[in-house]
């Protein structure tokens, strides 16, 4: 491990309620970004906030711009194997090269200023897109909006994705409040895109788009969505926007909340990218996500028979989804007779809501449900026996807590035809599960 990454890594992290490096307000980012140049100034920029689907719709819409001939930077969080994961550009991460460079550059700011993890990285991930020229830069917010270090961008288009309840004791405890927390990000006479249903959450958004004069597209009024076929491997799309119609869409990425991740994504796109009036770069970006961007762990197929299946997703919400197109996706690739069983390998940091992933797993058939609780490689991990203990408590059918590579085994070992593993729960889960699967 670098030097950099040694301490970039020994930085504070956020890791829920009462946690000192959660520090609301854009001083520390704004003070660390004029030491380096202010190079977020140069940028050229989408912004995607959301409570599930920000990662997705921000690596297609970065996919989409690369496929259109544009250096294309994305910003995401948290990472998967390697900090570098966080800063890509054209899908590759930066060079640990360069990491060792700008933290050796910028270290008196760094201890004068004394960001939190999030906050280093995001800065260091602008001043890597300033110093390649890239010709547009795709941010993830991390928390929130308003307050969240990723604010400090004049973005071209800003997307607002799902509102759900989450970190209520950070960003309030109803839709209205949260969904004012998210819009934090929409800036003065600068369009929004956005996904979002609930017609409380959108009021909320209405408004504060309103005060700023910005012009706000709201999906469901703007796009139709018509499925041809989904699948556990993707789906085939007809979409209609304001600007075209496209018919037989490839998207890469499975689940009925990724066939609107990628209408909001085209949307986006058409906003932004004057080069986004010919069709190919939508076509290329949404079917080769996964290479384009540099994304990984969403509902992906990382091993077939048995199948194993590795997913990011971490609250109720999200969860739902992913069982949905899980099960979905199994029934119709054997044209509807799936009988197999689910075998769901869940690890969790501590900030989670373990209850009401609980909950979402008990909306599944016991009889055709496992689960194994995990084991994972982070201070921030919520016990393996606690989930075991949850689950236990709900009805449902657990097996013995194992580390991520122990249950790839554990799985392939006592496998009946036609079961399928999904691990998921935490980007800690699914890093593990990759290496695993890849070594088998």
């Amino acid at each position: 491990m670098s030097d950099a990454v040694s301490f970039l890594n020994d930085l504070p992290r956020f890791s829920g309620e009462q946690d000192a490096a959660f520090k609301p307000g854009l001083e520390r980012m704004e003070a660390l970004l004029e030491a380096m140049g202010n190079p977020h100034d140069d940028l050229r920029a989408v912004h995607v906030a959301g409570t599930n689907g920000k990662g997705s719709v921000a690596s297609m819409t970065a996919a989409i711009a690369t496929a259109a001939g544009l250096r294309t930077g994305l910003h995401t969080s948290p990472q998967l194997r390697h900090l570098t994961d966080l800063m890509r550009i054209d899908g590759k991460p930066i060079s640990t090269d360069w990491l060792d460079d700008a933290v050796d550059r910028y270290r008196t700011a760094f201890d004068e200023i004394a960001p939190s993890f999030f906050e280093a990285t995001v800065a260091l991930s602008f001043r890597s897109f300033a110093d390649e020229g890239v010709d547009l830069a795709v941010v993830e917010v991390g928390l929130g909006g308003r307050l969240d270090g990723t604010n400090v961008l004049q973005p071209a288009v800003s997307v607002i994705t799902s509102i759900d309840l989450e970190h209520t004791n950070l960003l309030g405890d109803t839709l209205d409040a949260i969904a004012r927390e998210k819009a934090g990000i929409i800036k003065p006479e600068t369009p929004v895109v956005t996904g979002v249903t609930q017609p409380e959450a959108l009021a909320a958004i209405r408004e504060v788009a309103a005060e700023n004069d910005a012009p706000l597209h709201v999906l469901d009024e703007e796009v139709s969505i018509a499925v041809r076929r989904s699948g556990i491997r993707g789906g085939v799309l007809d979409l209609q926007t304001p600007l075209r119609r496209l018919s037989n869409l490839q998207v890469a990425l499975p689940g009925a909340h990724q066939h609107r991740n990628a209408a909001l994504a085209v949307r986006a796109a058409e906003l932004v990218l004057p080069e986004a009036a010919y069709d190919a770069p939508l076509r290329t970006g949404l079917a080769d996500v996964r290479t384009l961007a540099g994304l990984r762990g969403r509902l992906e197929v990382v091993a077939d028979d048995p199948l194993v299946v590795a997913d990011v997703a971490h609250n109720p919400s999200s969860l739902a989804a992913t069982l949905a197109a899980v099960t979905t996706g199994l029934q119709e690739e054997s044209d509807g007779t799936w009988s197999g069983t689910l075998w769901v390998a869940l690890g969790l940091l501590q900030d989670k809501d373990l209850t009401g992933i609980v909950q979402e797993l008990s909306r599944c058939d016991a009889e055709t449900l496992r689960v194994i609780p995990l084991r994972l490689d982070s201070d921030r991990a919520r016990p393996a026996d606690d989930i075991a203990t949850a689950c236990r408590e709900a009805g449902l059918p657990v097996d013995d807590p194992a580390r991520p590579a122990e249950a790839v085994t554990a799985f392939r070992n006592a496998a009946g035809p036609g079961d399928a593993l999904l691990a998921n729960g935490s980007h800690a889960v699914v890093a593990p599960l990759l290496s695993a699967t890849a070594s088998a």
